[in-house]
């Protein structure tokens, strides 16, 4: 996590771009060049993705510290769409930006190994270790409780890398669950975020958080703060900003003292800037980053 907030304080910016392409959001003249190059099937699927990706992190990696690709709207082109997301990775840490994947992975034992290793460690493959992905964060599910996040810690301390779980999510219906109370008081979600404290407690940085993070959305800021006040050490992913329709005064009780402590998702609002702003579908990258530096500005607490 160190990582991630040494490159939030270089750009002083605390955004991450979620790249969460598909068809619809993709400018036509790439997807026209894609299916002239690979043809109309899953492989210029994929190639409209990657030209898509590439524009954007070309027009933001100087600015927006972190990308967030969600891998259902690659694995949604079957194995060329994830081919498409491994080269989206590969180009935006050859660009310096982290790379938080975000698959929400849920499972147990060697399974929950065989996720942390393609997402965030290595595979030996006869005489030599392959990073399969190479992402540097991966979200996750933890409501199959410490089965399910043991195997990721080991990963994250001998790579470097840093794990997101699922605490109070942004949906409508997150409290059907998550804001139920048990015996003692506490809420499901509030167990969870102890839980999360607890798991990093051996991982903490030179910046007092740990590799152990929490999703905290923005669209429950009342949540958000008392979660802040009760996690000290666990650094926050914030989706729900923008579409939606979390803004700043929805995320600041993420933030900690020193305007550190979280770290702000916005997808849509930045893709598909181009679109909401009318202009050109050729400046899209343009219009993302302009988008990108309005957050930046409405985050600057």
């Amino acid at each position: 996590m160190d990582r991630l907030i040494k490159k939030i304080k270089e750009c002083q910016n605390p955004t991450v771009a979620g790249l969460d392409p598909k068809l619809d959001f993709i400018p036509k003249f790439i997807i026209d060049e894609a299916f002239e190059s690979k043809g109309s099937n899953l492989d210029g699927a994929a190639q409209a993705l990657l030209m898509f990706n590439k524009g954007l992190i070309d027009a933001l990696y100087d600015i927006v510290p972190a990308v967030k690709p969600q891998l259902a709207y690659y694995e949604m082109y079957g194995w060329q769409g994830l081919r498409a997301f491994y080269e989206t990775v590969q180009y935006a840490k050859q660009k310096g930006m982290y790379v938080i994947a975000d698959g929400k992975r849920n499972d147990i034992g060697t399974t929950m190994e065989a996720y942390a290793a393609a997402h965030l460690g290595e595979i030996a493959v006869g005489q030599k270790n392959f990073a399969p992905f190479g992402s540097d964060a991966l979200t996750v599910n933890g409501y199959l409780g410490s089965d399910g996040i043991n195997p990721l810690l080991d990963i994250c301390k001998k790579y470097d890398k840093s794990i997101f779980v699922l605490v109070k999510t942004s949906n409508k219906s997150s409290g059907e669950l998550q804001d139920l109370a048990f015996a003692n008081g506490k809420s499901v979600y509030e167990t969870m975020g102890d839980m999360v404290e607890s798991w990093g407690e051996n991982l903490r940085g030179s910046y007092g958080y740990s590799t152990v993070g929490a999703v905290v959305g923005a669209t429950y800021p009342a949540q958000q703060k008392e979660l802040r006040e009760c996690l000290p050490h666990t650094f926050f992913l914030v989706p729900g900003y923008g579409a939606q329709g979390g803004g700043a005064d929805d995320v600041k009780y993420a933030f900690d003292t020193n305007g550190l402590g979280a770290i702000v998702n916005s997808s849509r609002g930045i893709m598909c800037a181009y679109k909401k702003a009318g202009c050109d579908e050729k400046d899209f990258a343009a219009a993302a980053r302009q988008e990108a530096l309005r957050m930046k500005a409405d985050l600057s607490f």
